[in-house]
């Protein structure tokens, strides 16, 4: 019983940190879906060349989608005549960062790994989406009826498509209302029962785990780097949920480089993406795909430590020292109304007051 009381003890702290951050963060993804509409994505994605992948890698980063909401907005793109490039970027960038992680990254971490995440998460999908477009295409574009050959007058009949369709949105007060509907709904729904995960993992962390234990059994640095991308690779969490993960193991000494191994590595690589990695872009995409995710995220890695080394920062210091406005009473009452906020996105789907599938669809779009 006092193992039981102890772990909930230490999820309790690490849900009051970071919940301030998290309901900031859905509120931030519902303000940027209502401000950035699919269609101003799809539109600027078609072309095969390096700006329709850095755009995607852009678009990509604070856009409020989890691990599994992901690949059908990237496939969905793919269908619309957007680059393999672009997709695999657009793929990459997605589930790595986002406002929501990048908020909690904020209440867990550092000034510097907050800045340091989406930019990383920025480099990785160029790179993916770089050396994908370098591959030669082994079957036709899988474009609808709106291909390129048939845009007519325009060029692009996708493009053409876009524009219509930003011509035709309702107004402001409308957009935020389902954006903000859509991000305490859908996008919480689909990211609340991982991030829980996450922070019962991280309780038992640093419950169980002694403190100094990364620093007396994985001393070496290279091979930290090395087991944190084996374990985030098959491991299926989404940004969010590896974010407390991360954090509890730099307080037992893991180094900041191998945290953002397993920051990069664990919500862009999983079974699911895996597949259609290999159903929609072929097999030497794939091998191109999680080699550069790989490779990406070591370099990114060893170069993080070389920064904080350099820069003289004690990101365990910092991490064990976020604990201590947890004590104020206003951020009890974030944690019980972000825990409100999942209980009623948890409660039974046939009532109304279940958000997975507000206005009837699915959340992961």
């Amino acid at each position: 019983m006092e193992i039981v009381l102890g772990i909930l003890m230490q999820c309790w702290e690490i849900l009051v940190e970071s919940a301030p951050y998290v309901l900031f963060g859905f509120f931030a993804a519902g303000v940027l879906k209502a401000l950035l509409p699919e269609a101003a994505v799809a539109r600027h994605l078609g072309k095969k060349n390096a700006a329709s992948v850095f755009k995607a890698s852009l678009f990509g980063i604070p856009l409020p989608l989890c691990s599994c909401g992901v690949i059908p907005a990237a496939i969905g793109l793919r269908k619309q005549g957007a680059s393999k490039g672009a997709s695999a970027a657009f793929l990459v960038s997605v589930p790595e960062t986002g406002v929501d992680s990048v908020a909690i990254t904020w209440a867990l971490f550092d000034p510097v790994m907050t800045v340091v995440r989406p930019v990383a998460s920025f480099i990785t999908a160029t790179v993916t989406g770089l050396l994908i477009n370098r591959l030669p295409e082994d079957a036709p574009e899988p474009t609808g009826s709106g291909s390129r050959k048939e845009g007519g007058s325009c060029g692009c009949a996708a493009s053409c498509e876009g524009d219509q369709a930003l011509a035709s949105l309702p107004p402001l007060r409308q957009r935020l209302r389902a954006g903000l509907s859509y991000a305490f709904g859908d996008l919480l729904g689909d990211i609340g029962k991982w991030l829980l995960l996450g922070i019962a993992i991280a309780g038992v962390i640093a419950y169980f785990v002694p403190e100094t234990f990364f620093t007396r059994y994985l001393e070496n640095e290279m091979l930290s780097l090395l087991i944190m991308l084996v374990v985030g690779i098959p491991l299926y969490i989404c940004a969010s949920a590896s974010t407390p993960v991360a954090a509890a193991l730099v307080l037992k000494g893991l180094s900041p480089g191998a945290a953002l191994v397993f920051l990069l590595a664990g919500p862009a690589t999983n079974a699911a993406t895996i597949t259609v990695v290999a159903r929609y872009f072929g097999r030497a995409a794939t091998g191109v795909y999680l080699g550069s995710i790989a490779i990406c995220s070591l370099a990114l890695g060893w170069f993080t430590n070389r920064l904080y080394a350099w820069s003289g920062f004690d990101i365990t210091q910092w991490v064990s020292e976020v604990g201590d406005a947890a004590d104020s009473p206003l951020m009890i009452v974030f944690a019980v109304v972000l825990l409100l906020l999942l209980a009623r996105c948890y409660w039974p789907r046939g009532t109304k007051a279940g958000c997975g599938h507000i206005g009837g669809q699915p959340g992961n779009t």
